[in-house]
């Protein structure tokens, strides 16, 4: 199947009742400093605090009930985990989330925080996905992948929906960041169907295999990301990586380095709390400058799940 604008609509539906409608975030003083005109969406103030409720919640309200109790899995580093939990006990279901057992604590806190079991495996895409395969065998869970599904895309893309609905005149550019690609890909369908926008993928030097898959033509499977941004540490999935082939303009990169100081900037000038994968946007803008001066820029703020006591500064 391939997804649709009138899908990304129908999740909106779906999903509207549960999920909060996230305000547009502008700062005078931060468009002085990057020389563009800066609108973020602010997917950090989402329910579960992050975009990937979206996602988890169309696809959790799309299953049956008999499907819905036998349990659901997944396997996240932290934000979809929470997204499915929270959406599973919205239907009294019950979740199993696979995690890495790197992840953040705050983000596996999080998790077990709306009721889900958490299961520890090694940080490695084969681990996880060998976890959940477990897991599915012995106790006949539905999976539910992060990225690579289309109810999930289609749920991501809803906050294209928004931010399209609320800005007052177009934008020139929509930048969201890329891991496992389901808000990229989500955006892209939504974005090139109902707008002039060009569509941009901002993804960190030391996890670059969508930048990586697009120059060569085809998906990296393999592929070990090592990065700050533990957001971004998936691999981008099959169905994502077609439809940010087919939808997105470019993938910009940008530096360790230059994600903190974005993260910072965010913070201090827009007073909120964002985690390093959300401030990948910017810090691309900041790395590559030229192309966006004087434009009308969106970016997707993907979430605001951070460790506070283990801030990069």
């Amino acid at each position: 199947m391939k997804i649709t604008v009138q899908d990304i609509q129908r999740a909106h539906a779906r999903i509207a009742p549960y999920i909060h409608r996230t305000p547009i975030l502008e700062s005078r003083a931060l468009n002085k400093i990057i020389g563009c005109e800066l609108l973020f969406k602010a997917e950090n103030f989402q329910k579960i605090g992050a975009f990937k409720a979206r996602g988890g919640c169309n696809a959790v309200f799309s299953m049956d009930e008999a499907s819905l109790q036998k349990g659901v899995v997944t396997h996240s580093s932290g934000n979809h985990g929470a997204a499915l939990a929270w959406a599973a006990a919205l239907r009294g279901a019950p979740c199993t989330v696979v995690m890495p057992e790197n992840a953040p604590s705050v983000k596996i806190a999080a998790v077990q925080g709306y009721g889900a079991k958490v299961l520890l495996c090694e940080p490695t895409m084969a681990a996880r996905e060998l976890a959940v395969a477990n897991a599915i065998a012995q106790q006949g869970y539905t999976l539910v992948h992060p990225f690579d599904n289309d109810l999930i895309i289609a749920g991501q893309g809803t906050a294209a929906l928004e931010l399209l609905e609320q800005v007052d005149k177009p934008v020139d550019i929509i930048i969201a960041p890329v891991g496992g690609g389901g808000l990229l890909g989500g955006t892209g369908i939504y974005a090139k169907g109902m707008s002039d926008a060009q569509i941009i993928g901002a993804e960190p030097e030391g996890a670059k295999d969508t930048w990586l898959g697009l120059k060569a033509g085809e998906r990296l499977a393999e592929y070990t990301p090592n990065t700050i941004a533990d957001g971004l540490r998936a691999t981008v999935g099959v169905r994502n990586f077609a439809a940010i082939t087919e939808n997105v303009d470019d993938i910009l990169l940008c530096s360790e380095q230059r994600i903190v100081e974005a993260m910072r900037l965010i913070w201090t000038r827009l007073k909120v709390i964002i985690e390093p994968s959300c401030a990948v946007p910017l810090a691309a803008i900041m790395d590559q400058p030229e192309q966006f001066q004087g434009k009308r820029v969106a970016i997707i703020l993907s979430g605001g799940n951070v460790d506070l006591d283990a801030l990069p500064w």
